[in-house]
């Protein structure tokens, strides 16, 4: 069994480990080796499971009809084919739950010796996609302990508003998936544990002596100088999955400890991430199997999850095989949350968070303005809280923890800040969604958070999604008991808007209302613009009346504006003509109004 402990991808949190200590695999006589035209016909990305580290395994799915989709002798004759055509050793390794093949490269291989065994299975019209099998690495850090409240749940500038929520829904009735390193034993979570499934087939990996079984336990996740990889310092256990799990559903009113967002409902612990990390192959799996499909060696899931929490990720683009993987579980009913990542960069170049079909969570600290370290863009679906130390001040995220260093000791609580902190509070909340109305479907659930969002305290520069998740105003609206009721006036008439020139508008009617227009009226913006600092967005009322969406500003830079506003139109009247004017203030740079809707 061969495995590279330098190659491991990234539980989403805040510490920062350089990409350049894991190029140390990269040698100079490998370099040599690879040639012009090997480069250019295979991208670098699917020749490396870390920036500068050669991919040791491979993914490869292939195509309905092919004898290799269905047949392991099939795929296992075809690993050996393509590895004598590259001259290399590869071996048929296993079947994931998607049926795609996992096939083992071997180590000592270069970026040259991968792009020829790549180029091989691209050659081969049977083979859909192939791609690396990549790692995922823990990065979580405790913060200090001063600040003892748990203001990310109800702390009105900051807070997700949780608490009004728990007269509507508690949870119960649904399981959350955490696909995470595991779950340690602690007296204010173990009541809404149930079963999961430790995923982690590698003994260098698992910690715990053995492979894949039913024991999600996790044994700890700490690891020595050097051991994961040349450069990269020693790190104490994380419990990283339990503090995750903390979040979601602490048991609450049992007069110790913290309080989970949705305290009613049972949390899975699917294990993926041992020492240094967990490979794709194995996430993969435990997303098939958290949303019911069958994974070849592992029993039928009794536990069957309608919400996946992966606080985890790494750079790159969202493969084939991981695509896979969410879109048949979001078929089967199952909502994917994830972190958008902890590098102050856009979430478009670091998965899984550019996915398609997932609720990808950008972080808040706890002014309400985005975390300094949370990934941005138009990919991020919502924000909320992940928190942010200060000097003297622990404004982290509060949960259940494990007091030991390297394995388990006493429980604990602690702060700890991060993308895979904001998650949880996502995946909380749809667990809520999911208790208060079974009915809903994924794309209702992505539809319905960002729709009752509210407009972020502070400030964000890039993306941050549809606001501040808000609980209460969300729950009570797919419950049928208040909030916004999902009805939706909108206008899909593209505009083009001008450089620096006069104001567009675009109107929508909204007719068959009586009253007034609500106090959260929900106004979503869908403009593609080169600069959108330029911009200023205003909302118009029938009678005239401006609110101000944007303001311009020559501190963003991004591009496209694609959200949603909240504003206080209680003294408008609801029906009428409603007007979105958008307003190009500066020279060199043009967009389009695609389109903008009003949720009432």
């Amino acid at each position: 069994m061969r495995t590279s402990p330098a190659l491991r991808r990234k539980l989403i949190s805040v510490a920062a480990v350089s990409a350049a200590l894991l190029t140390a695999a990269s040698t100079a006589s490998a370099a040599a080796r690879e040639t012009a035209a090997q480069a250019s016909a295979v991208p670098g990305s699917q020749t490396e499971a870390a920036p500068g580290a050669p991919a040791e395994r491979l993914i490869v799915g292939y195509k309905s009809g092919a004898a290799e989709a269905t047949s392991n002798k099939a795929a296992e004759a075809d690993a050996v084919a393509k590895g004598e055509e590259a001259g290399e050793d590869v071996d048929f390794r296993r079947r994931l739950g998607t049926g795609a093949a996992l096939v083992d490269l071997g180590d000592g291989l270069s970026r040259a010796d991968v792009a020829d065994v790549v180029d091989r299975y691209r050659a081969d019209p049977q083979v859909a996609y192939v791609v690396p099998d990549r790692l995922n690495k823990p990065k979580a850090d405790p913060n200090d302990t001063e600040y003892a409240k748990q203001w990310d749940l109800f702390e009105s500038t900051a807070g997700m508003n949780v608490p009004p929520a728990w007269a509507t829904s508690t949870g119960a009735g649904v399981t959350v998936a955490v696909i995470d390193t595991g779950y340690v034993t602690h007296s204010d979570l173990a009541a809404n544990i149930v079963a999961g499934y430790d995923f982690i087939g590698d003994t260098t990996l698992s910690a715990d002596g053995d492979g894949r079984d039913g024991n999600p336990a996790d044994p700890g996740d700490y690891h020595a100088a050097d051991a994961c990889g040349s450069g990269i310092p020693a790190a104490n256990s994380s419990w990283h999955g339990t503090h995750v799990a903390g979040t979601i559903a602490a048991a609450t009113n049992n007069g110790k400890g913290v309080a989970g967002i949705a305290y009613g409902a049972k949390i899975s612990p699917l294990r993926v991430l041992g020492t240094c990390g967990g490979y794709d192959s194995d996430i993969i799996d435990a997303i098939t199997w958290a949303s019911g499909g069958t994974v070849s060696g592992v029993p039928a899931n009794a536990n069957v999850a309608k919400v996946v929490n992966m606080s985890l990720g790494g750079d790159g683009a969202c493969t084939s095989a991981t695509q896979s993987a969410i879109t048949a579980a979001v078929n089967r009913g199952t909502t994917i949350v994830v972190a958008a990542g902890n590098d102050n960069d856009n979430v478009a170049n670091h998965s899984p968070g550019n996915c398609d079909n997932v609720i990808s969570v950008g972080a808040t600290n706890r002014a309400g303005a985005k975390a300094s370290y949370s990934n941005y863009g138009s990919l991020v679906d919502i924000s909320a809280p992940g928190g942010q130390t200060s000097t003297g001040t622990a404004n982290g995220i509060l949960s259940t923890l494990n007091s030991g260093a390297r394995t388990p000791s006493s429980e604990s609580y602690a702060y700890y800040q991060g993308t895979s902190m904001a998650t949880p509070h996502i995946a909380g909340l749809v667990a809520l969604m999911k208790s208060a109305n079974p009915s809903l479907t994924p794309a209702q659930i992505e539809a319905a958070v960002k729709a009752n969002a509210r407009p972020l305290p502070g400030a964000c520069s890039g993306g941050c999604g549809a606001g501040l998740a808000d609980a209460a105003r969300t729950v009570r609206a797919v419950s049928g008991s208040g909030g916004s009721t999902g009805t939706v006036y909108s206008s899909t008439s593209a505009v083009a808007i001008p450089d620096n020139g006069s104001a567009v508008e675009s109107p929508i009617t909204v007719s068959g209302r009586t009253g007034n227009a609500p106090a959260a009226l929900q106004v979503g913006v869908d403009i593609t613009h080169t600069y959108r600092g330029d911009l200023v967005v205003d909302l118009v009322a029938p009678d005239g009346t401006s609110y101000r969406l944007k303001a311009a500003s020559s501190s963003d830079s991004a591009d496209d504006v694609r959200t949603a506003y909240s504003v206080d139109a209680s003294a408008e009247t609801a029906n009428g003509v409603w007007k979105l004017r958008v307003q190009d203030t500066a020279a060199q740079d043009t967009g389009t109004l695609n389109g903008w809707k009003l949720t009432f």
